[in-house]
Order: C-alpha cells, then structure tokens, then sequence
C-alpha cells in the first residue's frame, strides 16, 4: 500500500466533497466574528506583554545629612500677612524663623469682597516708608532699642534705627511688642497704621523651604516668633487684639502640599488614580483640603508620614545624584531629579486633628468622652 495511504487512514479531518458542502449566511457570520475574535485576543496577549510593569519594592533609606524640600501653596482668608509667619523646627535642633527665602506672602482681598488677590510685593509693614526715611536720618543717628540688646542683624551695628529692628530686639529677649506706641521707628513709619489697614485682608503663602530629612514640623502661627530657653514663643498681641471689629481665625485652605519633585503627568495616570484606593498616597492627600473655624484660639495639626521614593525607569543605572551635590549649590525646586529620567521625591499619609485652646470635650467631632486640654498656640501645625 503506498504510503499516502496509510497517512490518509490516520486523518481525524476527513473532508466532503464539494458537491456535498453547503455556505450559509449565519455561518459567515460566525466565521468573520471568530476571526475578529482571534485577532482581538491576540492583539491583547501582545500588547500586555510589551507593557510595562511598576514592581514596587522596599528598600532602607541609608541616606544621612540629606535634605528634602517641602513645597506648599496655603491660603489664610482671616489672618493678614503681616501677623503670620511661617517657622521650621527639626530634633536635630535647626530652627528657621520667620521663614521668607523660598516663599512669597501674597494679600488677598476680605471675604466679603471675593478674596482676590491684591499684592505679592511690599508685604512688610511700612517698608516704604522705612526706605524713604532712612534717606534723611542723620549719619550719625543711632536709634534706641528701648532697653533690649540690639539684634545682631541690625544695618548699625549696636543701634535699632527701624520699626523691625526694634522688634527683632524685642524677640530676642521675650518681651511682647505690641503695636509700637511710643516707639519712634514706628511711629515715623506708621506701623500701626499700616496693621490696621491689613486687619481684613487674608494672606496666601506658595514656595517651598528646605530642611532636613529628619523627624521635624512646620507650622503657620501668629505674631514673630522667638525661643525662650526650651520653649518655642509667639508674640499673640496684636492677633488676639483685633480691632475694627475683626476676629482674626486660622480658617485655611491647602490648595497644594507636596514633598519633594512633582511626578510626571504619565506616572500620575498610571498610579494616582482617585478612585483606587492602593494608589491615593501616589497623589497629595491634603490637596484641596479645607478648615473653617469662628474661634480664635484654635489649633489644627497634620501628622505626615512621609516615604522616599524613587521612580526609576527600565535599563537604569545610579551613576550619580543631584542629591550628592552640596545643597548650598541647588536651586530650590532641583532637588529629586536625576539623570536618565529618574525621579526621587516623596510619598506621604496624613492624619490630622483639630482641637479649641480653650480645652472642652470633643462633642461636636462626635468623640463627647474625649477632652481636650487648655493652652496652646493657635496655628497650622505640620508635623512629619
């Protein structure tokens, strides 16, 4: 028997004749959707496997000395820009008061007038008048400081010769400055004048500061700051004071808050997704969130749990980092970056908690057992 014969036997497909073969239109039909069908599903095994796959992983962050940067933009709709300052503290004991390098205080208009914006320049009280009349002093003048030592930063050395300078010096030995009657410098520059002119305007604050990448905290709060001994101080006067029928309050809205570079809009829509709930800290949690409040004596405080991360693309290779450059040679806002489209920059989960200085129970937060204690300083506390 020949051997086509044989193979013949063994065929599983045996085929009719063409005159026995009947094409229907139900089965084309069938057939171009079976094709379509084949062509989708390949289609789809080929693309999901050219995709690419973020694996996350955990490392420990050997890093140390390294610094990292906060960037912000908080609007304050009840407090002026000259009562608020912004202060940075850490364990490692660096303190920044009074933080204005890297960040600018923009006025905004009352409430009642929409909010606007009114200026991000001249924010300092009397300023001008300070530059105008520091033209005719005498040479020789030497302002008193009214029996506080003279601040070291002062423009003559041993004298106190502007408003600011007076209470600077003021700050430095703890004593309440007030609205500086009776003080020369202030009087020649209009301070009180120029405060009550702010007394309805809000302030906004955008920028970004650096600090160390240790356990710390950043807080907005009232009045200069200064410390005494161990303590942090805030010189509350002239926020508590009022006047002309204003309740100064720390009703805040954080429009954005961020730790470190801002991730690439790809990464964002790849892992930052609102609606999932595994990829809401590759977002900004605290964006958008606002506080209202009608009392004076109240304080909010986030707690921040923040995490390095790094976003490294396939084939990458460290052979460097902005982040071993001296940071005294970065420019704000270069930290993260790095070379071959790797980012790294920070992670964050927040939990936060608001509380009266005047002490009570906590019955309208629905926690009636709980109480709060007196005392405090009224503000936006961050601590991470």
């Amino acid at each position: 028997m020949p051997a086509k014969s044989r193979f013949t036997r063994l065929d599983a497909f045996t085929k009719t004749v063409e005159d026995a073969r009947i094409r229907t239109t139900s089965g084309g039909i069938i057939t171009l959707c079976s094709l379509l069908l084949i062509l989708y599903l390949v289609w789809g095994e080929l693309a999901d496997y050219r995709r690419i796959i973020v694996h996350p992983e955990l490392v420990v962050d050997k890093g140390r000395g390294e610094k990292m940067e906060i960037h912000m933009n908080i609007s304050f709709p009840r407090v002026p820009c000259e009562l608020l300052t912004l202060d940075v503290m850490d364990v490692s004991g660096d303190i920044q008061s009074g933080v204005m390098h890297g960040v600018n205080k923009v006025r905004l208009r009352p409430e009642a007038e929409g909010g606007g914006e009114i200026s991000s320049s001249a924010l300092d009280l009397g300023r001008a008048e300070e530059n105008e009349a520091s033209k005719h002093l005498d040479p020789e003048y030497c302002g008193e400081c009214y029996g506080a030592p003279p601040p070291p930063n002062a423009q003559k050395p041993g004298c106190c010769n502007t408003c600011a300078e007076v209470r600077d010096a003021y700050a430095g030995v703890s004593w309440s400055f007030g609205r500086g009657e009776n003080v020369e410098q202030c009087e020649r520059e209009h301070y009180s004048e120029h405060l009550d002119e702010q007394r309805h305007e809000g302030c906004r604050i955008e920028g970004g500061i650096r600090v160390n990448k240790v356990v710390g905290n950043f807080h907005f709060a009232p009045g200069k700051s200064f410390s005494n001994g161990n303590m942090h101080v805030h010189d509350l006067d002239n926020y508590f004071a009022g006047g002309d029928g204003v309740e100064h309050t720390f009703s805040h809205k954080i429009h954005h808050l961020r730790f470190g570079p801002q991730l690439p809009d790809d990464i964002v829509k790849k892992m930052g997704k609102r609606g999932m709930a595994w990829s809401n800290h590759h977002l900004n949690p605290l964006d958008d969130t606002e506080q209202k409040t009608n009392e004076k004596a109240f304080n909010y405080m986030y707690f921040v749990k923040v995490v390095s991360t790094a976003y490294l693309p396939l084939g990458w290779e460290r052979s460097g980092s902005v982040l071993d450059i001296p940071h005294e040679l970065i420019q704000l806002g270069g930290y993260g970056k790095g070379e071959a489209g790797s980012i790294e920059t920070h992670q964050y989960s927040v939990t936060s908690h608001k509380r009266s200085l005047q002490g009570g129970d906590a019955e309208q937060d629905g926690h009636k057992e709980r109480l709060h204690a007196r005392g405090g300083i009224p503000g936006v506390f961050f601590s991470y």
